[in-house]
């Protein structure tokens, strides 16, 4: 398969089997590469999303020159809607108080589905959540009723948001859960480390559901998924 048939068929999945995929892929577990807070999804029914990083930070106390912010909004639109497609905005907030003006809201999710973005991390705020575009999905830190003075700072710069440090161009799994770097030499092993998770869960799951369930027969199952290759 070739990256955007792995994205296809990654969607399928929530983003804990993404993470616990990537440790098959990877021989080992991790405790970074992965959001560690607690996030709100605007959509949380929508499916997962994936698509490379376009990264910027903004903040919304500081007064700013009005030709200024329009210049930086562009500049930031044009660099979204640059290939590789297709994309998902992971928007660190540098405010000391993060989230009091709101980045996300029906404008901006109409605008960025448009660029070819699918959605976005920010521990910024969003609000309008009945008027943002149905399919993008928006994993903020906070709600917010105002915009404030909000305005890009930089662009395609390293973020860090909800302890997950991302670059410009990497892979972004995402869903109501949080979100999680999958590393590029990683990406097309993804798939078969999800079946083989699969099939070694099936053995100890259908255990689980038996009637006759109990220690013995929870042991016998670990160890018959232990050996599952």
């Amino acid at each position: 398969m070739n990256a955007q048939e792995i994205f296809t068929h990654l969607r399928q999945f929530d983003t804990p089997t993404i993470c616990n995929a990537l440790e098959v892929a990877s021989g080992k577990r991790e405790l970074s590469g992965f959001t560690q807070q607690t996030l709100i999804a605007a959509s949380p029914g929508l499916p997962s999303i994936i698509g490379f990083a376009r990264t910027a930070t903004i903040q919304c106390t500081t007064p700013y020159d009005a030709d200024e912010r329009r210049r930086k909004q562009l500049s930031y639109y044009e660099y979204v809607a640059k290939p590789s497609q297709p994309s998902i905005a992971v928007v660190q907030d540098i405010d000391k108080r993060p989230g009091l003006g709101a980045f996300w809201g029906e404008v901006n999710t109409h605008v960025h589905m448009g660029l070819g973005c699918v959605g976005t991390l920010t521990n910024g705020s969003m609000r309008d959540l009945d008027a943002m575009h149905p399919d993008f999905q928006c994993l903020a830190g906070s709600l917010s009723p105002s915009h404030a003075w909000v305005q890009v700072v930089e662009t395609g710069n390293p973020v860090e948001v909800f302890g997950m440090s991302v670059s410009d161009g990497d892979i972004v799994h995402a869903d109501r859960h949080g979100a999680a770097v999958i590393p590029k030499q990683y990406l097309d092993k993804l798939p078969a480390a999800i079946d083989l998770m699969a099939r070694r869960e099936k053995v100890v799951l259908d255990a689980a559901r038996h009637p006759d369930f109990g220690i013995a027969a929870l042991k016998d199952a670990m160890a018959k998924s232990a050996a599952i290759r």
